[in-house]
């Protein structure tokens, strides 16, 4: 039947337009340090016909064996980025995201009104986790697998074995598949004690129960269908079990609520807290477990934030459609609007959509590009690396080994963000950035002859009283010191 614009009313105009504006959110200029990498790996696998089973691209572990997990990902981002450089990586992230939040929606219930409210926090709490890596597929398949559980309990419809093929994917793209185990095994432990105890409104019955067991077998055992072979069921545990990430990088460690990007998160945990706690529904297990492990994580990580985020928005949705109907605040759907409102509606989507894609074209513009990654990035530094001949080895800063490894392909880096190949090391590493007395004593163990560092570190200012090395180049961001020939 085709749509006529009658059709269009104010609710599905509110639709529209809330997933623009969820896009606009996700649209933003790629700066993610660790990207580069990845989009590296991804360009040397498709170049060789072979995936990467040993350390490539630096010099300190050159030739260890590597179990690199997101070989499908990586391969994906290097052909977005070939076809449409930052601009493709951009809409990669945006696309991945707004995918992630309309399965949330669809897991949810109520209006789009209500549900509007929930989506901008939750965007705004999974933002966070949002940028041009592997992971967001950890976000889109976390948001279907709950998309598909939740419509099996509430509505019946069993989609189950859908995840089997989504879990092989998704053990070939990130290290994030224990999210869907997390996910599964809540279901199948909260729908047992459900119907053990007669909790919760909807249930998943016990044959339900059964075949998700089953599923989760199945699951287990397409995985094995990868580069890593066996090693792809111990690689998160690896990456999990990394002290040094907790102590080193942010993301991995609690969230610091005096900062803004964390307020989404606390505005949606007190809204979800509200909103089952004035519902009239029966204390339900899995979504007990559900929020309250997710939350646990969450405060262990802030990277969990967005994992909460894909459990709490369609939960708290659930609830609060239940209180509003209860207290009877609720509005009547229409099919048809009038001739004349409808005519208002496609003029206000028209507006909207100008507007987003104004907000692109603005993110995609050069300057902007060059704007937003210079702040982080040693673009200008790299361009005079690359203007010069240096040899020999490079200490570089962590942050921008991955840039390096993707920019200046010629010089092996020193250490980059795959931490799950440096893991101690990154012990030696950050003992030298920050100017440790012994900082000598490494650059003589592997025969270093420049760095390439951030300006005003500790490292950069031992150098510069130095006698025998000398700046090559510096600004604002980075510097390159070269050691002075005997």
């Amino acid at each position: 039947m085709p749509f006529s614009l009658r059709q269009l009313t104010i609710e599905r105009t509110a639709f529209f337009v809330v997933f623009l504006l969820l896009f606009a959110m996700a649209t933003r200029v790629v700066t993610d340090t660790d990207m580069w990498w990845h989009m590296r790996t991804g360009q040397f696998m498709l170049e060789t016909g072979m995936p990467i089973t040993i350390d490539t691209f630096s010099y300190t572990f050159a030739g260890t064996p590597y179990n690199n997990s997101s070989t499908l990902a990586q391969v994906i981002m290097y052909l977005v980025w070939s076809l449409a450089g930052n601009v493709g990586m951009t809409l990669y992230t945006s696309i991945f995201a707004v995918s992630g939040m309309f399965f949330l929606y669809k897991a949810g219930s109520g209006t789009i009104y209500m549900q509007a409210f929930l989506l901008i926090f939750g965007a705004a709490t999974a933002a966070t986790f949002w940028s041009a890596r592997p992971q967001m597929f950890s976000f889109l398949f976390g948001a279907i697998f709950i998309y598909l559980l939740f419509d099996y309990k509430r509505n019946g419809r069993d989609r189950l074995l859908w995840m089997i093929p989504i879990m092989w994917i998704w053990g070939n793209a990130h290290t994030g598949f224990p999210i869907g185990y997390i996910i599964v095994g809540a279901f199948i432990v909260g729908e047992f004690l459900n119907t053990i105890v007669d909790s919760g409104d909807s249930r998943i019955p016990m044959r339900g129960i059964m075949k998700l067991i089953l599923v989760t077998f199945a699951m287990t055992a397409v995985l094995v269908i990868n580069v890593n072979g066996f090693g792809v069921y111990t690689a998160p545990l690896r990456t999990f079990g990394i002290e040094e990430l907790r102590r080193f990088i942010q993301e991995w460690q609690s969230p610091d609520f005096n900062q803004r990007f964390t307020w989404g998160f606390l505005i949606l945990l007190i809204v979800s807290i509200g909103a089952v706690w004035s519902s009239k529904r029966k204390f339900d297990w899995t979504e007990w477990f559900l929020l309250c492990g997710t939350t646990i994580m969450a405060l262990m990580a802030a990277r969990n934030m967005s994992f909460f985020a894909t459990v709490a928005v369609p939960i708290a949705t659930y609830h609060l459609d239940n209180m509003l109907r209860t207290n009877g605040w609720e509005l009547r759907h229409k099919e048809f609007e009038h001739p004349r409102r409808a005519r208002l509606n496609l003029v206000l989507i028209l507006l909207v959509v100008v507007g987003v894609i104004g907000n692109l074209l603005v993110v995609a513009d050069s300057e902007t590009i060059y704007e937003g990654q210079s702040a982080i990035l040693p673009i200008d530094a790299v361009n005079h690396l690359n203007s010069i001949e240096l040899e020999g080895n490079m200490f570089n800063s962590y942050n921008w080994g991955g840039y390096l490894i993707f920019h200046a392909p010629q010089h092996d880096v020193y250490i980059d963000g795959r931490t799950d190949l440096y893991i101690e090391f990154l012990n030696d590493y950050f003992r030298v950035a920050i100017g440790g007395d012994d900082w000598r004593d490494e650059f003589d163990e592997w025969d270093i002859s420049f760095a390439f560092i951030e300006t005003g570190s500790g490292l950069a200012e031992e150098l510069t009283e130095a006698e025998d090395w000398r700046i090559e180049y510096q600004d604002d961001l980075a510097s390159i010191f070269v050691k002075e020939p005997n």
